[in-house]
Protein backbone atom coordinates (compact mmCIF):
# COMPACT_ATOMS: atom_id res chain seq x y z
CA UNK A 1 0.00 0.00 0.00
CA UNK A 2 1.23 3.50 -0.81
CA UNK A 3 1.98 5.82 2.10
CA UNK A 4 -0.31 8.83 2.50
CA UNK A 5 -0.28 11.71 4.96
CA UNK A 6 -3.63 12.59 6.54
CA UNK A 7 -4.58 16.28 6.43
CA UNK A 8 -6.45 15.98 9.73
CA UNK A 9 -4.30 14.94 12.73
CA UNK A 10 -7.47 13.51 14.36
CA UNK A 11 -8.31 11.39 11.29
CA UNK A 12 -9.01 8.20 13.29
CA UNK A 13 -11.55 9.86 15.59
CA UNK A 14 -13.09 11.77 12.66
CA UNK A 15 -13.57 8.59 10.59
CA UNK A 16 -15.15 6.74 13.51
CA UNK A 17 -17.41 9.68 14.42
CA UNK A 18 -18.61 10.24 10.83
CA UNK A 19 -19.10 6.50 10.35
CA UNK A 20 -21.37 6.37 13.42
CA UNK A 21 -23.43 9.30 12.11
CA UNK A 22 -24.61 7.36 9.05
CA UNK A 23 -27.83 5.42 9.72
CA UNK A 24 -27.21 2.87 6.94
CA UNK A 25 -23.92 1.78 8.53
CA UNK A 26 -25.68 1.22 11.84
CA UNK A 27 -28.69 -0.51 10.26
CA UNK A 28 -26.52 -3.28 8.81
CA UNK A 29 -24.53 -3.68 12.04
CA UNK A 30 -21.29 -2.45 10.48
CA UNK A 31 -18.39 -1.39 12.64
CA UNK A 32 -14.97 0.07 11.95
CA UNK A 33 -12.25 -2.29 13.17
CA UNK A 34 -9.12 -0.49 11.95
CA UNK A 35 -8.17 2.98 10.71
CA UNK A 36 -4.83 3.98 9.25
CA UNK A 37 -4.00 6.85 6.88
CA UNK A 38 -5.56 5.78 3.58
CA UNK A 39 -6.83 2.44 4.91
CA UNK A 40 -10.05 1.51 6.72
CA UNK A 41 -11.38 -1.92 7.66
CA UNK A 42 -15.11 -2.47 8.25
CA UNK A 43 -16.85 -5.64 9.49
CA UNK A 44 -20.50 -6.68 9.19
CA UNK A 45 -21.66 -9.70 11.21
CA UNK A 46 -24.03 -12.19 9.64
CA UNK A 47 -27.75 -11.73 10.30
CA UNK A 48 -30.75 -13.43 8.76
CA UNK A 49 -31.97 -10.20 7.12
CA UNK A 50 -28.63 -9.74 5.30
CA UNK A 51 -28.66 -13.19 3.69
CA UNK A 52 -30.16 -14.04 0.30
CA UNK A 53 -32.09 -17.16 -0.78
CA UNK A 54 -29.00 -19.39 -1.21
CA UNK A 55 -27.69 -18.64 2.26
CA UNK A 56 -24.99 -16.17 1.21
CA UNK A 57 -24.59 -12.49 2.08
CA UNK A 58 -26.72 -10.44 -0.32
CA UNK A 59 -24.82 -8.87 -3.23
CA UNK A 60 -26.34 -5.48 -2.42
CA UNK A 61 -24.80 -5.67 1.05
CA UNK A 62 -21.42 -6.60 -0.43
CA UNK A 63 -21.62 -3.60 -2.79
CA UNK A 64 -22.69 -1.25 -0.02
CA UNK A 65 -19.91 -2.46 2.24
CA UNK A 66 -17.36 -1.82 -0.52
CA UNK A 67 -18.67 1.74 -0.92
CA UNK A 68 -18.46 2.34 2.84
CA UNK A 69 -14.92 0.98 3.33
CA UNK A 70 -13.52 2.81 0.32
CA UNK A 71 -15.25 6.06 1.20
CA UNK A 72 -13.91 6.10 4.72
CA UNK A 73 -10.41 5.14 3.54
CA UNK A 74 -10.54 8.33 1.48
CA UNK A 75 -12.04 10.30 4.36
CA UNK A 76 -9.06 9.37 6.52
CA UNK A 77 -6.84 11.61 4.36
CA UNK A 78 -8.84 14.83 4.05
CA UNK A 79 -9.12 17.98 6.13
CA UNK A 80 -11.57 18.17 9.04
CA UNK A 81 -14.05 20.29 7.03
CA UNK A 82 -14.07 17.90 4.06
CA UNK A 83 -15.91 14.70 3.22
CA UNK A 84 -16.39 12.23 0.39
CA UNK A 85 -18.93 11.67 -2.32
CA UNK A 86 -18.75 8.51 -4.42
CA UNK A 87 -18.59 9.33 -8.12
CA UNK A 88 -18.29 5.77 -9.43
CA UNK A 89 -17.39 2.29 -8.38
CA UNK A 90 -17.09 -1.10 -10.02
CA UNK A 91 -17.58 -4.32 -8.14
CA UNK A 92 -16.59 -7.84 -9.12
CA UNK A 93 -18.07 -10.59 -6.96
CA UNK A 94 -15.64 -13.49 -7.31
CA UNK A 95 -17.02 -15.96 -4.72
CA UNK A 96 -20.11 -16.24 -2.52
CA UNK A 97 -20.03 -14.08 0.59
CA UNK A 98 -20.40 -16.55 3.42
CA UNK A 99 -19.47 -17.15 7.02
CA UNK A 100 -20.17 -15.35 10.27
CA UNK A 101 -19.05 -11.94 8.95
CA UNK A 102 -17.93 -9.93 5.96
CA UNK A 103 -14.75 -7.89 6.26
CA UNK A 104 -14.02 -5.04 3.84
CA UNK A 105 -10.58 -3.49 3.52
CA UNK A 106 -10.54 -0.14 1.72
CA UNK A 107 -7.22 1.33 0.64
CA UNK A 108 -6.43 4.55 -1.19
CA UNK A 109 -4.64 3.93 -4.48
CA UNK A 110 -4.35 7.55 -5.64
CA UNK A 111 -4.87 10.81 -3.78
CA UNK A 112 -5.35 14.00 -5.76
CA UNK A 113 -6.55 17.38 -4.52
CA UNK A 114 -10.17 16.74 -5.50
CA UNK A 115 -10.31 13.07 -6.59
CA UNK A 116 -9.36 9.96 -4.62
CA UNK A 117 -9.29 6.42 -6.04
CA UNK A 118 -9.63 3.43 -3.72
CA UNK A 119 -9.46 -0.33 -3.99
CA UNK A 120 -11.61 -2.45 -1.72
CA UNK A 121 -11.40 -6.18 -1.05
CA UNK A 122 -14.29 -7.91 0.72
CA UNK A 123 -13.72 -11.20 2.51
CA UNK A 124 -16.11 -13.86 3.77
CA UNK A 125 -15.11 -16.92 5.77
CA UNK A 126 -14.89 -20.58 4.80
CA UNK A 127 -13.58 -23.19 7.24
CA UNK A 128 -12.39 -20.38 9.52
CA UNK A 129 -10.24 -18.94 6.71
CA UNK A 130 -10.82 -15.60 4.96
CA UNK A 131 -11.98 -15.95 1.35
CA UNK A 132 -11.98 -13.07 -1.11
CA UNK A 133 -15.58 -12.71 -2.24
CA UNK A 134 -15.40 -9.35 -4.05
CA UNK A 135 -13.04 -6.63 -5.18
CA UNK A 136 -13.90 -3.09 -6.13
CA UNK A 137 -12.40 0.11 -7.53
CA UNK A 138 -13.97 3.38 -6.47
CA UNK A 139 -13.63 7.04 -7.43
CA UNK A 140 -14.42 9.65 -4.77
CA UNK A 141 -14.87 13.41 -4.97
CA UNK A 142 -13.42 15.41 -2.10
CA UNK A 143 -15.86 18.12 -1.08
CA UNK A 144 -16.39 20.68 1.66
CA UNK A 145 -18.89 19.52 4.25
CA UNK A 146 -22.08 21.60 4.44
CA UNK A 147 -22.33 23.87 7.50
CA UNK A 148 -25.00 21.70 9.13
CA UNK A 149 -22.61 18.73 9.14
CA UNK A 150 -19.77 20.82 10.51
CA UNK A 151 -22.05 21.91 13.34
CA UNK A 152 -22.71 18.23 14.16
CA UNK A 153 -18.98 17.59 14.51
CA UNK A 154 -19.02 18.34 18.24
Amino acid sequence: MAQFEPQNPDFDAEVRKRFAQQPYNLSIGARVTDVKPGRVEVVVPSRADLIQHNGYFHGGLIAGLADIAGGFAGWSLVEADQGMLTIEYKLNIVAPGQGDQLRAVGEVVSRGRSIIVTRIDIFGMRNNEPVLCATSLQTLKVMKLPPELLDSAA
